[in-house]
């Protein structure tokens, strides 16, 4: 849109102050919210999802610690389509819940690939703890609605009004 035209549209002053950056355009409305920044609620969303997963990150990591030292602590049907040593399942959450800790600090530190990497392990978290039901149904449950919160909190992006 040429600046005249711009100017005859809208009054004059709002688009006779266009910005050149690397080639286009761009309105001055459009870059007062590019300044803008995130609002109090996506930073305070960041940022519970950010100790949830570090305090998540730490109870799997604890949680397989248990499932490899003490092992037989946990029972299960023996008609479970998923079916996997106890052990096996403490080295997945061990593993899961280191990394979800280390993501969950650099989501706090503000590193964009955190957000990322944060979602992709929510994820499997979720479905870790899906297979687990049978081992301990109650906490597995409370652990995929954490983990779908954690996912929603990274993914949401609130712009100010």
């Amino acid at each position: 849109m040429s600046s005249a035209r711009g100017q005859a549209a809208q009054g004059g002053q709002e688009y006779a102050t266009y910005q050149q950056s690397s080639g286009y355009e761009t309105a001055p409305r459009e870059s007062r919210h590019a300044r803008a920044g995130t609002g109090a609620g996506t930073m305070a969303g960041n940022v519970l999802a950010g100790v949830l997963m570090i305090v998540g990150g730490g109870i799997a990591f604890l949680d397989g610690l248990g499932m490899i030292i003490r092992g037989g602590f946990y029972t299960y049907s023996s008609g479970y389509a998923y079916h996997w040593s106890t052990r096996g399942w403490g080295w997945t959450h061990l593993i899961l819940g280191a990394l979800i800790f280390a993501a969950g600090v650099c989501v706090l530190l503000g590193m964009v690939w955190a957000r990322v990497i944060g979602v992709f392990l929510a994820s499997l978290a979720a479905v870790a703890a899906f297979l687990t039901i049978p081992y301990y149904p109650v906490w597995a449950i409370v652990m995929i609605a954490i983990d779908v919160f954690i996912i929603w909190a990274l993914v949401n992006r609130r712009r100010p009004a």
